[in-house]
């Protein structure tokens, strides 16, 4: 097992490091999408390449970002409820939804994203608007990105086997979700401006 935690330590790494520098493409897409409108607003002139450009980088980062978004624990989840439950049930649930679902899901989408991808790539294929940008570029994200979340989930499928035999401490234990510490600030901020009765 401490092997498989230790490929398990390598791909939380890899992914943290693709997640932290794919994040910076919505600062280039905002980047873009200002200059596209100022130069549309002031000069009258716009391009359909710059347009699908934002499409593409805002694709690259919900795609690759995924895993990286699994690594943290900030996948779509029932906080309120998940949070509740004893370690041994989270322990199963987040098992059975990895292997029953995630893993196959990965699988199946890698697997018909391929072919579509090779298509699109063998024709060169191009967008149907004028000036519009080549479109295999952006289906390669497909399969990248899921080939991506596939490896981050067979890491954390090792990590909760750890957890499930004691030779790891909950990763999400006590770590909130960024909705959660918004909900506690929020709180916070309430109690902090609501005057105390006499």
């Amino acid at each position: 097992m401490q092997s498989l935690l230790k490929l398990s330590r390598a791909i939380d790494a890899f992914t943290t490091f693709v997640g932290r520098w794919v994040s910076w493409l919505i600062v280039i897409a905002v980047i873009i999408s200002a200059t596209n409108a100022v130069i549309r607003k002031v000069f009258d002139v716009s391009s359909n390449a710059y347009l699908e450009l934002q499409w593409v980088l805002f694709s690259a980062v919900f795609l690759l970002c995924a895993p990286w978004t699994l690594l943290n624990g900030e996948h779509i989840k029932i906080d309120i409820i998940n949070h509740g439950l004893p370690l041994k049930v989270r322990s199963w649930i987040d098992m059975i939804g990895h292997v029953f679902f995630l893993v196959p899901f990965c699988i199946v989408l890698i697997w018909t994203s391929v072919p579509f991808f090779i298509v699109s790539f063998n024709q060169n294929e191009q967008s149907f608007s004028a000036g519009g940008l080549p479109q295999w570029p952006a289906k390669s994200l497909i399969m990248i990105g899921l080939a991506l979340l596939l490896v981050q989930a067979v890491s954390e499928i090792i990590k909760r086997a750890a957890v499930m035999q004691g030779l790891l401490p909950d990763p999400n234990a006590h770590a909130l979700s960024a909705h959660e510490i918004a909900e506690l600030e929020a709180l916070k901020l309430a109690q902090a401006i609501t005057p105390e009765k006499p």
